[in-house]
């Protein structure tokens, strides 16, 4: 399991790692902008400058994860960039949703092998 684990943890790390940079370096062609919802959501998104944002978390959660360094700390960053990502395609283009499927199945996989950096978030009470 640890080298599912292992293996999962560099997938996750570079998918997030290349996919953020492109967010700043544009070096992934962009193909025809989403029809309806879709297309208009992300135009603000880019016209707010917001995927500079996310962008950051997601360079920064590749890092940590593709390091071994701090790897808790990258899945927690990532967990709300993948639930929306999800969310979006969910809502608005179910047809692409695979690869928000594959990474968020990557990321399960990662987090059960650091279940214990979050064992104190599924406590009721803390003791003490």
């Amino acid at each position: 399991m640890n080298i599912v684990a292992a293996i999962a943890r560099y997938l996750l790390g570079l998918m997030f790692l290349v996919f953020g940079s492109n967010s700043f370096l544009h070096f992934i062609p962009q193909g025809s902008p989403q029809p309806g919802n879709a297309g208009i959501f992300l135009g603000v998104l880019m016209a707010a400058n917001y995927f500079y944002a996310v962008g950051a978390v997601m360079v920064i959660s590749g890092i940590l994860l593709l390091t071994d360094r701090f790897v808790a700390l990258g899945l927690t960053l990532l967990g709300p960039v993948l639930f929306n990502i999800l969310l979006f395609h969910i809502f608005m283009a179910p047809g692409s949703i695979w690869l928000g499927v594959f990474a968020t199945l990557l990321w399960l996989l990662v987090f059960w092998r650091h279940r214990s950096a979050f064992a104190g978030l599924f406590q009721a009470k803390l003791a003490g």
